[in-house]
């Protein structure tokens, strides 16, 4: 493994990764995308896995690959590479574009969720988050189970 990535890897065994609310490149969720592949390739993942279901809404609409996200990360790159590496390989688009697609998923509600997602977290919110800390936006989820909020 290359030293760089092994110093950059956060171990997700002890620690958690970065909220999806976090900008990178000038998306939300590609800090956390970040972290997680950075752990996957140092072996440090944990239970958080790379190029899931949430992963896949940042690099479905940014229309980058994976493997080539996945294959940048693994050469060591730091945050401010991969946040310039982003802004060249995402699909152009106009600024405002970028900004309403994070601003939407700041404000989504459960409602708003693919089906299988709402029926996924249907279970897992009372399962995992503590019952006094209800959960307005999708976001919030990660936060308050992470303790950012």
């Amino acid at each position: 493994m290359n030293e760089k990535l092994r110093l950059l890897a956060k171990d997700l065994t002890t620690d958690f990764p970065r909220s999806p609310r976090e900008v990178l490149g000038g998306y939300v969720f590609a800090a956390r995308v970040l972290d997680k592949c950075r752990a996957v390739l140092a072996g440090t993942a944990g239970e958080y896995h790379f190029d899931c279901p949430l992963d896949n809404f940042f690099f479905g609409f940014a229309e980058i690959k994976a493997d080539a996200f996945k294959a940048m990360v693994e050469a060591g790159a730091t945050d401010a590479e991969m946040g310039d590496w982003i802004a060249k390989n995402a699909k152009v688009r106009e600024r405002v574009e970028v900004i309403r697609w994070n601003n939407e998923w700041r404000g989504k509600r459960m409602s708003e969720l693919p089906d299988g997602l709402q029926e996924f977290m249907e279970d897992y919110i009372p399962e995992c988050l503590p019952r006094h800390r209800p959960v307005g936006f999708f976001f919030d989820i990660y936060d308050i189970e992470e303790g950012r909020m």
